[in-house]
């Protein structure tokens, strides 16, 4: 009987010998180069030639671009480029990490183009670097998408997948990310307070740092070029548009008083209302204070007024004042956010430190802040993009986002800072400018 076995035993192990052995069939992805490329240098931002539907297409041997794209494990990959080359034959040259491959194209049509093989060692985001070596025609090429292919099992790949709901220029700005501040949920609270420090290094172009929002408007700080910084105040109009033009009479944003420098207009785009901003030189490394009174005024209108200062000086500098209609209502929805206005600029870290948070009641009770829900807009939300972080270390909350680092936060994740009792604001309420 045991014989028998052995013998079947041999005869299975030959069978298996000469069946063929399955292997992981490759899975491909489609990369958008418009979604997901940016200039190496900061001074080749404006000179990006990306046209609709054709990706990027340029003639300067000095201009380097980069794509990113993010693995979730270490993974073996076979890249090539959707490209065409309108006139001869060009050469470019691909690198990520240590690995170089000098590309050659042409054809007039867009077809595919091998780069090579790329070992990524560890989940992540990836970056291939593009640079023209030779041309024979006007342009080096027109880059229409990264092609990555891959048998790494169950290996996914995230990247901005297409221009839906204009996810290009989202995508090349970056996901925004909120803290959302738990509140006494009986109490109506008439003022929130926070205070706002940029670490130096962090304070990148395009980014806003918005410190008090608020169910109808956000206020906070703004780096608008090399060498214009902004204090920013905003409220939304309760009627939907993104043009500013079609606000009824009766709804708009009307303003009561603004401080000393501060400019008052109007908004649209993302949504539409009243704005105020200040050019002030705020710094990286120093703390700042943020106070906004919410506070209804008729049975039919609430007013808005913002101040800021540096954290410990009590020079308190008014923003603006503005009166919202067909509104009636205490401060509400209490949060933070970090966003890039620039989508030159995606591929560029920036975070800050939210501390000291307080709210005050109607009575005149102040309430700490140590909790905050996080969250982020949907082009994370969605996995265009991963780079996005939040949390608490000590007495503060932080969040960081773009720069394609590759910690992603847990969206939902509430976060408890220590408590700053100690600190609780002191202030003038009576002195604080008003006109």
């Amino acid at each position: 009987m045991s014989r028998l076995i052995l013998l079947s035993n041999a005869l299975l192990a030959a069978l298996l010998s000469i069946l063929p052995v399955s292997s992981t069939p490759a899975a491909d992805w489609t990369v958008p180069v418009a979604g997901n490329i940016y200039s190496v240098d900061p001074e080749q931002e404006l000179r990006i030639g990306r046209r609709a539907g054709s990706g990027l297409s340029w003639s300067d041997a000095g201009d380097r671009y980069a794509v990113y794209i993010h693995v979730d494990r270490p993974a073996t990959l076979e890249l090539a480029f959707e490209a065409r080359v309108p006139q001869g034959t060009s050469r470019l040259l691909v690198t990520s990490g240590d690995q170089k491959w000098p590309v050659t194209l042409t054809g007039a049509e867009f077809q595919k183009h091998a780069i090579g093989k790329l070992e990524v060692p560890q989940a992540g985001y990836f970056r291939l670097e593009i640079q023209g070596e030779e041309r024979a025609g006007s342009v080096f090429a027109e880059l229409r998408d990264v092609l990555v292919s891959s048998s790494t099992e169950g290996l996914k790949v995230d990247y901005v997948r297409d221009n839906e709901g204009n996810m290009f220029y989202w995508g090349r700005r970056g996901p925004s990310v909120h803290l959302s501040y738990v509140m006494p949920k009986e109490a109506k609270i008439q003022y929130g307070y926070s205070e706002l420090t940029v670490p130096e290094g962090k304070d990148t172009m395009g980014s806003y740092f918005m410190a008090n929002g608020f169910g109808e408007g956000y206020f906070g700080i703004q780096v608008n070029g090399p060498n214009e910084r902004r204090v920013l105040f905003s409220i939304w109009s309760p009627f939907s548009t993104d043009n500013p033009k079609e606000i009824p009479e009766d709804q708009r944003i009307v303003k009561l008083a603004s401080g000393e420098g501060v400019r008052v207009g109007e908004f649209g785009n993302e949504g539409s209302g009243g704005q105020s901003f200040l050019v002030y030189p705020w710094k990286a490394g120093t703390t700042y204070s943020f106070l906004t009174e919410v506070k209804p005024d008729s049975p039919e209108s609430t007013v808005y007024t913002s101040w800021f200062c540096e954290k410990g000086k009590q020079d308190w500098k008014l923003m603006a004042s503005f009166r919202r209609p067909k509104t009636q209502t205490s401060l509400k929805r209490f949060h933070s956010f970090l966003e890039n206005f620039n989508p030159g600029y995606g591929h560029k870290t920036r975070g800050a430190l939210y501390g000291n948070v307080w709210v005050r009641d109607v009575e005149g009770q102040w309430h700490e802040c140590t909790q905050a829900k996080f969250s982020v807009d949907p082009t994370g939300g969605k996995r265009h993009r991963l780079d996005y972080n939040g949390g608490a270390d000590g007495k503060n909350f932080f969040m960081t986002n773009c720069g394609f680092f590759s910690e992603t936060g847990k969206v939902g994740e509430v976060f408890t800072r220590e408590s700053t009792a100690d600190q609780k604001p002191e202030i003038n309420f009576d002195s604080l400018p008003r006109k």
